[in-house]
């Protein structure tokens, strides 16, 4: 089945807004900030489409349950949709059309030829067996076929769901398209055309987001003091890196809690989430404290990397971090953005920071289209590369403009956009 919003969804009104009233409302208020045709803005206020289909899954034990998936695709303009797909149990529509168009976004402030996808199944991975997770993926294939392929749209991992799973949808879209066809997804094991890198490339690409951000406020790394909340694929490498790079890390938190140590923790030897799940905890350290105690601690540098919606209107006034630099996909809410920008505490947005993920993914669809695979060294080197072109685009933004670099990175992506539609032309 196939639906289209309409322009008279309902919005909450709370604080806790949904990634799609989030997105819309940091379109609006950044189109105040850019020259872009009305018109523009109202279409990427909506998605091109949102599919939704059933997934049946037989049980291990032989029963049969019924799952809802979803795939939404927001704006193609720059070239197919791209974005991860994600297995939880709060999946929706709704959901995927708000991350798909954060997609939209990042895509075009990295210079990527590519649009916003997002989508998932709504279903608690974790009551799976790992025939059943193969089974249902398998038949999220099927039902996806004939809306995503290398040049339609093209899926990533996300929440409650990795390589290998992408390897499972890889291996069905192929067999039912009768050839092997690498590039229907990324984030794939590089033994069957997957990337170097890849995994860590968000993580990556937040830490060099926070070493950009502490040298154009004038700080030294090495000086440098940070909080992680979530000690996931993003926030462990994140932590891992800046602390390789002098900077001293001194709380880190998984779903239990978090460790602090204001000397500094040890972060290489405190296993990650994949590594050891939930194991942040079990690390000896001075101090245990409190997933929301984590984001008051007074450091220099917070990064959110855990889950969206921690960072609210009431607790954005003790936030006592100078830069937050955001590892995981709308950790600020819209009512707290404005509460710290009128502090003058500089967010980094996770358009710019975690953007490694999907930059990775695009050096994978190249290698994947060229059957030709990356060195390590070369994708550390390109998204190195990458990152620091995007964040001199953003950063002139900010300086000419005298810009919150949220609002700077969505006039670099609305520019690219409302160029490339214009150019394009609305088909009648």
């Amino acid at each position: 089945m196939t639906t289209t919003p309409t322009q008279q969804e309902a919005e909450p009104d709370d604080d806790l807004d949904s990634a799609l009233v989030t997105a819309r409302r940091q379109l609006e208020r950044a189109a105040t900030h850019v020259d872009v045709d009305p018109g523009v803005i109202e279409r990427l206020k909506h998605p091109t489409k949102v599919q939704q289909v059933s997934v049946p899954l037989e049980r291990d034990d032989g029963s049969v349950d019924v799952f809802t998936g979803y795939r939404a695709q927001h704006d193609d303009v720059r070239g197919p949709y791209k974005g991860g797909l994600r297995y939880h149990p709060e999946v929706s529509a709704e959901e995927c059309t708000g991350l798909s168009m954060w997609m939209t976004w990042k895509c075009a402030v990295m210079d990527l030829p590519f649009g916003g996808g997002k989508g998932g199944i709504s279903v608690d991975p974790k009551v799976l067996t790992e025939d059943e997770t193969e089974r249902l993926t398998r038949r999220f294939a099927e039902e996806l076929r004939d809306v995503v392929g290398p040049t339609k749209d093209v899926p990533a991992p996300d929440m409650g769901t990795d390589a290998q799973t992408m390897a499972w949808f890889m291996d069905a879209y192929s067999m039912q398209q009768g050839e092997t066809i690498p590039g229907v997804v990324t984030g794939k094991p590089p033994v069957v055309g997957g990337s170097y890198g890849r995994e860590e490339a968000p993580g990556r690409s937040t830490a060099i987001a926070a070493r950009e951000a502490v040298d154009y406020y004038d700080r030294d790394l090495s000086n440098t003091t940070v909080a992680v909340q979530g000690f996931g694929s993003v926030g462990a490498n994140a932590a891992r890196l800046l602390e390789d790079w002098g900077a001293t890390v001194v709380a880190v938190s998984d779903v239990n809690g978090a460790i602090y140590d204001p000397g500094g923790l040890a972060v290489h030897e405190i296993p990650t989430h994949e590594e050891e799940p939930e194991a942040v905890l079990a690390q000896d350290a001075p101090e245990t404290i409190s997933n929301a105690a984590i984001l008051e601690l007074d450091v220099d540098v917070l990064i959110p990397a855990a889950v969206g919606n921690v960072i609210t209107a009431d607790n954005a006034d003790a936030i006592a971090a100078d830069i937050v630099v955001e590892g995981a996909n709308g950790p600020t809410t819209f009512a707290a953005d404005t509460i710290l920008e009128e502090r003058g505490v500089a967010v980094i947005p996770d358009i710019l920071a975690n953007a490694g993920g999907v930059t990775v993914s695009y050096f994978e669809w190249l290698q994947d289209i060229n059957r030709r695979q990356w060195t390590l060294e070369r994708v550390n080197t390109e998204l190195e590369e990458h990152m620091l072109e995007a964040w001199a685009d953003v950063r002139e933004e900010v300086e000419e403009k005298d810009l919150a670099w949220r609002d700077a990175a969505y006039v670099v992506a609305l520019s690219r956009i409302a160029e490339a539609k214009a150019t394009r032309g609305l088909w009648p």
